[in-house]
């Protein structure tokens, strides 16, 4: 059993800023990796840098449909020259000679000696003869072979989540598989006795298991694999198997609820007397009792039992430890500034209050939920991020805040 000086000996709380400080800080990410085709890499951190082994694109073509010309052929609006090829996208054309043009369409290999390519809509046709109604300067719509991605650059570094737009990214330079972190293990139950799944009937002082799905909803997003070890009686020793079980079988064990000081709340004891509490009280509102440690190789986090105090220090907290532990090179969480729409008092503790955005003429506007308590679940999906409020600062109307997406 270990339990560290720094969280328990003294009953203050530790800033917000510390603790993120507190449990990135230490963290590194996973050694283990896996090679797989991009087309299950989604959400996946690149575990080495990408270089493309070929220009993108790979020849020179067209950025429009119209007709490649050489530009010395028309100096002068009214210029009139013979078509002699039809270039569609896939196909080559041959070299062009002096005083003729080529049909040409986007995405096609602009044909030898051509230097331009004039939009069909700036152009007339007469028989065999197109007409140029407007002077051309070399270079103009042709898109260079390389523009976007260059032989032997780096497309994508070490660290980089893969989202959509970078899987298309992979295949353009012809990637069919990349090297990538193996999948975070997360293991995660939820304690007390009054909590009951979804479908079965409510009994006297019963309450449904939200947080179970709002934090498997949240690992999901982040792309881990989850054992879900269920709801745990409210004893010591059913908390002590369900934990030792947890950290032998996971990277990371995320829970809700009997980390605080009730004589109820046996997953903070079990925790110290299992492994080390590194962590414990926050200066936060909601979610004062974020448990953080250690049980043998896993990280624990004690997540509080209120739904949106768990929802909040999930994103806060967790969220940035998965990302780290998956080995991305971007982990804080992004603040940008708005405009508060709304009055706050000032607070002892550092508040997160649910918010939703409005564009207005002075900017993004942050208006404010009416009910701000942590067991109000609605003002979460009602809300698209949180705004800080920040201690012993009242918040007008019109101030500047800071402001977090929850996406």
């Amino acid at each position: 059993m270990s339990v560290s000086e720094d969280c328990c000996s003294s009953p203050s709380l530790i800033s917000v800023d510390d603790a993120i400080t507190r449990i990135l800080e230490p963290t590194t990410g996973l050694e283990q990796t896996e090679r797989l085709g991009i087309e299950n890499a989604l959400g996946r951190v690149l575990a080495e840098d990408v270089s493309s082994t070929i220009n993108v694109p790979g020849y020179d073509n067209s950025a429009m449909d119209g007709y490649a010309v050489r530009s010395a052929d028309c100096v002068e609006a009214g210029a009139k020259l013979r078509v002699v090829q039809r270039i569609p996208a896939g196909q080559v054309g041959s070299q062009l000679a002096v005083g003729t043009a080529a049909r040409i369409f986007t995405g096609a290999p602009v044909p030898p000696d051509a230097d331009a390519v004039v939009m069909q809509e700036h152009c007339g046709r007469d028989g065999d003869q197109v007409i140029i109604n407007k002077s051309v300067n070399a270079g103009q719509h042709i898109r260079r072979a390389g523009e976007d991605i260059s032989k032997g650059s780096v497309v994508l570094k070490a660290g980089h989540k893969l989202r959509p737009q970078e899987l298309g990214l992979l295949a353009s330079v012809g990637m069919a598989e990349v090297h990538v972190t193996r999948k975070l293990k997360v293991a995660t139950f939820f304690t007390g006795d009054e909590i009951i799944e979804p479908g079965n009937k409510l009994g006297d002082g019963q309450i449904y298991n939200s947080n179970k799905y709002t934090v498997k909803g949240l690992l999901q997003e982040t792309g881990c694999e989850i054992l879900d070890l269920g709801i745990v009686p409210d004893t010591l020793e059913a908390t002590l198997e369900v934990l030792k079980q947890a950290s032998s079988e996971a990277d990371l064990v995320v829970t809700s609820g009997g980390v605080s000081v009730g004589e109820e709340d046996y997953v903070r004891i079990a925790l110290e007397q299992l492994g080390e509490l590194k962590m414990w009280r926050i200066a936060m509102k909601p979610g004062k009792p974020v448990a953080y440690g250690k049980v043998g190789n896993a990280i624990f986090m004690g997540l509080p039992g209120n739904p949106v105090s768990t929802f909040v220090t999930f994103l806060l907290f967790v969220k940035p430890l998965i990302l780290k532990l998956q080995g991305a090179d971007k982990y804080f969480p992004i603040k940008m500034p708005v405009i508060s729409d709304f009055e706050w008092p000032s607070v002892k503790r550092q508040e997160y209050l649910r918010v939703r955005l409005l564009e207005s003429d002075k900017g993004l506007l942050a208006t404010l939920y009416p009910h701000q308590g942590s067991g109000v679940l609605s003002s979460a999906c009602w809300a698209d991020g949180l705004v800080e409020a920040m201690p012993d600062q009242a918040i007008k109307k019109g101030d500047a805040v800071n402001y977090l997406y929850f996406s």
